[in-house]
């Protein structure tokens, strides 16, 4: 495994001295340097070499996004963002990701000391995992605005009684908006695990509903799974797939965190194969760990058809690859194809 040299972008300097203190106590992680802005960490880049940056969302002089924007054309680097959880943090991070983060850890709001050391443990996994990450990719690319989709579907039957169930995590946003950005407004109706905190969920899936011919929404226990729809499992509540006669609901509670998160796509996917079974389509895309995996095999095991997204294509290849290699998902699909392939697989149910 690559060792994590990361370079700490923050404009407080107690923020800068809490982030260098945490991230040395892992043996992995070698902090290059420390930066109060972006122009300082513009030549910081050239002479420390890190392979990791962590960057405050909301800067003086200029603020991450913008910085973000000018960097990946240039000089692509893995990027995650410290966030506030804020209404404004979460707009701000959303944004960054789409401009090329890869991921995002949240300062603490309440129960500073303990949240402290949570954030410093979640911040030491996701830079080692980053610094496995290639983005050079990004080099000559600008970032691409966001943008209405204008997909015309084949004749998808508007279906009731099939469902579409997505897990995401690490790089799972900008996947998720590739993906349905090309889903019709006659689409069956689609369930969705993205790893995020409470409110960002909501935000994300507003930004969906503003660019997608679906209907997006946070989903809320009680909601109908219906053709149209894509409901977003809430932050902080596992999301369950309910029948009651012909009708899905879904259900949102609050829990313990089930292979790491919460939501979990394993609480998902396994109500998904109890209640649906040969009914659904799972798809998993690119996410750190293996959340999901045992549950996507369960959903197969079930009847239904599944799918994860490619090495190739994948920020981090660590779900899809867990389940594609305990049975679950039945073949590896880059996701600029993932929507056609879900498609064919929807055809194929009964």
């Amino acid at each position: 495994m690559k060792q994590a040299r990361v370079l700490i972008i923050d404009d407080s300097a107690l923020v800068r001295q809490i982030l260098s203190q945490g991230l040395a106590t892992d043996p992995a992680i070698e902090v290059v340097g420390v930066a109060q802005d972006p122009y300082v960490a513009r030549d910081l880049i050239v002479t420390s070499q890190p392979n990791v940056l962590t960057l405050d969302v909301e800067m003086p002089r200029m603020d991450g996004i913008e910085f973000l924007r000018r960097l990946m054309p240039q000089f692509p680097l893995p990027v995650i963002m410290v966030s506030s959880l804020t209404d404004r943090g979460a707009q701000i991070t959303l944004d960054a990701l789409e401009a090329g983060a890869i991921d995002f850890v949240t300062k603490p709001k309440s129960n500073v000391a303990s949240g402290l050391n949570n954030m410093i443990h979640d911040l030491c996994e996701k830079v080692k995992m980053a610094a496995q990450v290639d983005v050079s990719y990004r080099k000559g690319q600008i970032a691409a605005p966001r943008k209405s989709s204008n997909f015309v579907s084949r004749s998808l039957a508007k279906s009731t009684h099939k469902v579409v169930a997505i897990g995401a995590s690490t790089g799972g946003t900008e996947a998720l908006r590739k993906v349905a950005n090309q889903f019709p407004s006659t689409m069956p109706g689609v369930v969705v695990v993205q790893h995020m905190p409470a409110g960002f969920t909501k935000m994300f899936a507003q930004r969906l509903n503003d660019e997608c011919s679906m209907e997006v929404k946070e989903a809320e226990t009680g909601d109908q799974i219906s053709p149209g729809l894509m409901l977003i499992a809430p932050g902080e509540h596992h999301m369950k797939v309910m029948r009651s006669g012909g009708i899905y609901r879904v259900e949102c509670e609050p829990g313990p965190k089930v292979c790491g998160h919460c939501p979990s796509v394993e609480v998902l996917f396994q109500s998904v194969a109890k209640y649906v079974g040969s009914n659904a389509v799972g798809a998993m895309l690119t996410g750190m760990g293996s959340d999901g995996a045992d549950g996507m095999l369960l959903m197969r095991q079930q009847g239904a058809r599944t799918i994860a997204q490619d090495e190739k294509t994948s920020v981090v290849f660590g779900m899809p690859k867990v389940a594609f290699e305990r049975g679950g998902a039945e073949r590896l699909v880059a996701i600029e194809d993932i929507p056609s392939a879900i498609f064919n697989l929807l055809d194929s149910i009964d």
